[in-house]
């Protein structure tokens, strides 16, 4: 099977098996997305949906909690994956927001990248997710997925260059969606440890597959 034979078939599938896709993440505004996004980093979504309830209710947007310290929006998030840092980025993401955007998260690239806390891969989300912008994120679940099903080669070995492949290879239209499939993918059926290839409707185009 050729490369493009094997995008075919995989995308078929979750087109097929997954026509409407989206975000996990729990929020009501770009802003609380942003958030979300900022939290999840090295930490499941179920786990940022039982903390951002709380957070959102005392800090909805950026302008209150532009206002707020690092240790307080620490009391909110203590049981997610580096805590500190990410409660002080949060607030200082949340002043830059509120000061230069006015309180409204922008949708450029370099605007989005120079918000602290902010990455390539949170940034590629927002622009998906609240844009509808035709941008692949790659965590560690669509790293790993894509290397799996062979739809990125070896020298694809960092986040950008795997990002890269699949925005080459993925029609723009389906780019969106693509991210969420694949992460869905990995976060439930292609697991880090031991794969469920058995559950899996993919493996007459996997490489990997324990046929």
């Amino acid at each position: 099977m050729t490369r493009k034979e094997r995008y075919d078939y995989v995308l078929q599938h979750f087109r097929k098996e997954m026509p409407e896709v989206q975000t996990e993440l729990e929020f009501g505004s770009v802003f609380q997305l942003l958030v979300a996004v900022i939290l999840s980093a090295q930490c499941t979504d179920k786990r940022i949906n039982q903390v951002t309830p709380e957070l959102f209710r005392h800090y909805p947007d950026a302008k209150t909690m532009a206002q707020a310290e690092p240790e307080d929006v620490l009391e909110y998030i203590k049981s997610v994956s580096y805590p500190n840092a990410k409660a002080d980025h949060l607030v200082k993401m949340a002043r830059m927001v509120a000061e230069r955007f006015g309180g409204e998260v922008p949708s450029d690239m370099n605007l989005l990248l120079d918000l602290p806390g902010v990455g390539r891969k949170t940034a590629n989300v927002i622009q998906s997710v609240a844009f509808g912008k035709a941008t692949m994120a790659v965590d560690t679940h669509v790293f790993r997925v894509s290397h799996r099903l062979g739809l990125v080669s070896e020298k694809d070995d960092t986040p950008y260059k795997v990002e890269q492949a699949l925005t080459k290879n993925i029609p723009e239209e389906d780019i969106p969606r693509a991210h969420h499939w694949l992460l869905l993918h990995g976060r439930y059926i292609c697991t880090s440890r031991r794969p469920h290839c058995d559950k899996c409707g993919l493996n007459a185009a996997c490489p990997s597959a324990s046929h």
